[in-house]
């Protein structure tokens, strides 16, 4: 804050939060990072149903500076925002939302400005965040209309206004039960404001778009904003003011409540009519009289609207549209042939199986791009024979795919047989992405199980960091992630990551990772079994090393001379080496006798089971070794530059699993001394486990199949 102090309740920052476990973190920090101990900030948990309210009490623990409000049920955002401002004691209060954020040095900026003006609203700057991380600014204007001409204008964001708190009380302005709860706020605050400042820079960052936000929910519920423009009307200011401007002012309110109405993305066909209804009640509520209605179109629709007469109104909307229609019909039309000409009886075959019924018993699986029969989705394969008999698994694999297990059904992507197995599946079950033309059909049910914990940064994060955005097709990435049912997560990190990256309007399953079932539940006959497949001698220490790629390397390079390694741990020490499956399933080639490339072995957790220990660097490989509970070295040169290109969610080298070393030198020193297995390691590895393996049961597979096979799987509605 450049020595910039907050004084002592001057402002009260009221952070609501529900279900934006993926964005408080980086809210709260960019609140309390700008604060002294003096400053208010007071969170309302709305009984939010993911992990909000810990991530507060964990926040509220560390930071004296932070009051939390648990709701015993959840209210809506406009209750949630009263409750907060019901405990706010400074003079004046921001309100902001939990999955935004305000920018460094704003707090004293603003209250510089609050100090010089007294007004009883400041109207500041905000940029908007769209989804892919690019903002756009917003900047207030040099005045702000007041009083009943204020409805007549664009409402500023909520984050925009800072209130004088004795104002609110005495004019009794409140949050409103419902969506949209911030417009009548706002409106009903400027309308009766005797004061209001402007503050130009840019203080407030909000993600207006994000999935998963009201304003990207498709609902019926978006008729709410009837009423907030009703509360707004019934000021006694709005009421008073001339017929006139209240015609205005009305029309206006009708003009964007119809806009929200047929927006397809917000508002369902089927909840249309209602909500035309609820805004002809509006009209007729608050209309001065029929006879101040414009004339021409513009009145017969006024007039249309105050008969509820919404057939009416939508033969007249579609007249005027058809124009329109007819341009956009053209300008698509070369685009869609263009896409026919593409293998067309193949996407003929394709489409003709999308019109046939689902099969409910067929469940498609697929890892690694199609690379073949691993990870979690076939740990979850396995635990359905068992658990749901009754559905049939079938997995799809590369033209030249390598060898599957005994019994395993196949389709080869690309053949007839895949097309018509992927369109009829009732379940696709998949650790990366399918296709994008893969069509999500109403009634099926997508798995996304992803494939490891996540210390890179990851999804819609990633382009925060250019250098790794090589290939990365954000909107490709978002229309998939809109096809997910559900999300498989390992821990509490991945989830609230995730929450972000990856936001899903289905469910989130933090049940642990099903191919860690394997590890958890391994015994000493499954290690030696696994030794005996690899043909490791007895009594011969094994140490693997998995390291991850790095998207400046285009071949597999690896950090560490395997070979030289093998040579300083002695004769009685066998390395393990596994590269990348980016690089195609290559290894290095090794001249050491005591160096095996295990790069193309087809199963990793028999790798983990032979291991006595293993070296990594930023693979996620280290969640998944650590459930065994073996000593875990991260051999890590080039950790800054890793950090700076990719991003990392946490700080590996003072929160790592046991022994962190950054030379050749430290590693061979951390075996030779007994480093690895000291106890200092040991407290190391507890702490790693405990924030990430602790849902590692054994059982991640079996809570997924009872989810998503033996109850209703489908997790969100079929709009």
């Amino acid at each position: 804050m450049d020595g910039l102090r907050t004084s002592m309740n001057f402002i009260s920052v009221v952070v609501p939060a529900w279900r934006v476990q993926g964005y408080l973190g980086e809210c709260l920090d960019s609140v309390l990072d700008q604060q002294t101990v003096d400053a208010e900030v007071i969170s309302v948990d709305d009984a939010s149903p993911d992990h909000s309210g810990e991530v507060l009490d964990e926040r509220a623990a560390a930071d004296p500076r932070l009051t939390v409000v648990h709701l015993p049920a959840n209210g809506g955002p406009g209750p949630a925002r009263n409750a907060g401002l019901e405990r706010a004691t400074g003079e004046y209060v921001w309100f902001v939302d939990g999955d935004d954020r305000i920018v460094p040095g704003a707090l004293a900026a603003i209250e510089a400005r609050l100090r010089e003006e007294k007004p009883d609203v400041l109207v500041v700057g905000a940029a908007r965040e769209r989804w892919n991380r690019s903002v756009s600014l917003w900047r207030t204007p040099g005045s702000v209309t007041t009083g009943p001409e204020a409805l007549t204008r664009a409402a500023p964001p909520l984050g925009a206004l800072v209130v004088r708190r004795q104002f609110l009380a005495e004019s009794g302005i409140r949050f409103q039960p419902g969506w949209y709860s911030d417009l009548g706020f706002a409106y009903a605050v400027l309308a009766e404001a005797g004061s209001v400042a402007t503050f130009e820079p840019a203080c407030y960052v909000r993600r207006l778009d994000r999935d998963g936000s009201i304003r990207t929910t498709r609902s019926a519920r978006h008729a709410d904003a009837v009423a907030q423009y009703d509360y707004a009307l019934s000021r006694p200011v709005v009421a008073g003011a001339s017929p006139k401007l209240r015609r205005r002012v009305l029309d206006r309110a009708v003009t964007e409540l119809l806009k929200i109405m047929e927006d397809g993305s917000r508002v369902p066909r089927d909840a249309r009519p209602a909500m035309f209804t609820a805004v002809s009640g509006l009209l007729r509520k608050h209309e001065v009289g029929a006879a101040a209605r414009a004339g021409g179109a513009g009145g017969l629709r006024l007039k249309l609207i105050a008969a509820d007469s919404f057939g009416a109104y939508r033969a007249l909307r579609g007249v005027r549209g058809t124009v329109g229609g007819a341009v956009r019909s053209v300008r698509t039309a070369p685009s869609t042939a263009k896409a026919r000409l593409r293998k067309p009886g193949l996407r003929w075959y394709y489409r003709w199986q999308l019109r046939r019924p689902i099969d409910e018993k067929l469940a498609v699986y697929a890892a690694y791009w199609y690379r073949g029969y691993a990870c979690n989705p076939a740990a979850i394969y396995e635990k359905a024979k068992e658990l749901a008999p009754d559905v049939r698994g079938v997995w799809v694999v590369k033209p030249g795919h390598g060898p599957l297990p005994k019994g395993v059904k196949y389709v080869v992507s690309g053949s007839r047989a895949y097309f018509r197995t992927i369109a009829r599946a009732k379940y696709l079950i998949n650790n990366a992405t399918f296709p994008p033309d893969v069509v999500k059909r109403p009634g099926a049910v997508h798995v996304q199980t992803h494939h490891g914990t996540p210390l890179k940064t990851m999804g819609l994060d990633q382009p925060k960091f250019p250098a790794s955005t090589v290939g990365f097709h954000a909107e490709r990435m978002r229309r998939n992630i809109a096809k997910w049912d559900f999300s498989i997560t390992a821990n509490r990190h991945t989830t609230l990551l995730w929450d972000r990256q990856f936001p899903i309007k289905g469910e989130t399953l933090e049940t642990g990772y099903p191919r860690n079932d394997r590890l958890a539940l391994a015994t000493e006959q499954d290690v030696a079994a696994a030794r005996a497949e690899l043909g490791i001698a007895p009594g011969e220490r094994v140490v693997l090393y998995a390291p991850t790629h790095r998207e400046w390397h285009a071949t597999f390079t690896p950090a560490l001379d395997v070979d030289a390694l093998a040579e300083a741990l002695g004769p009685d020490t066998r390395v393990l080496l596994r590269g990348h499956y980016f690089y195609g399933l290559a290894g290095f080639p090794a001249q050491h006798p005591r160096v095996t490339d295990v790069s193309s072995f087809p199963t990793v957790e028999t790798l983990y089971l032979a291991a006595d220990a293993m070296i990594t660097d930023f693979s996620s490989a280290m969640f998944d070794y650590a459930v065994l509970d073996r000593p875990l070295i991260i051999f890590a040169p080039d950790w800054e530059i890793y950090r700076a290109v990719r991003g990392v969610t946490f700080d590996l080298s003072t929160e790592h699993p046991g022994t962190f070393t950054r030379t050749f030198e430290e590693l061979v020193a951390a075996f030779r001394s007994g480093q690895v297995n000291s106890p200092e390691a040991a407290e190391a590895r507890a702490r790693f486990r405990e924030r990430f393996c602790s849902l590692e049961d054994g059982r991640a597979a079996e809570r997924v199949v009872r989810r998503v096979f033996l109850s209703d799987g489908r997790a969100q509605a079929d709009a």
